[in-house]
């Protein structure tokens, strides 16, 4: 998965909307004005943070080493996802799900 299939899912859900407010190297999508997901714009290999239940997050952060605790982030709802081949797409996906479900339901 790369940079324009992550972007292009993260629009694909409701009512998101996508900015640079940290500068050009992250691009940031939010939904009812919070952030759910930063992608990195300036790594070599794709990388991103999404929310996360903090539960999860550990679960996901022992289970696999292309997670890891959200960079300049909360680390207990954070995740920085590193897109390097060890998840599926469909992982992938679920994880950015995940986040926007967690900031809809906070609404």
């Amino acid at each position: 998965m790369n940079i324009e299939t992550i972007r292009e899912y993260a629009i694909s859900l409701s009512d998101v909307t996508e900015s640079f407010p940290f500068g050009e190297e992250t691009l940031v999508f939010k939904v009812n004005g919070k952030i759910f997901l930063l992608l990195s714009l300036d790594t070599d290999i794709p990388q991103f943070n999404v929310k996360c239940d903090p539960e999860k997050a550990l679960e996901l952060r022992e289970q696999y080493t292309s997670v890891l605790p959200g960079y300049h982030m909360n680390k207990k709802h954070w995740n920085t996802i590193i897109v390097d081949g060890s998840l599926t797409g469909k992982q992938i996906k679920e994880m950015i799900q995940h986040s926007y479900n967690l900031v809809v339901k906070k609404k």
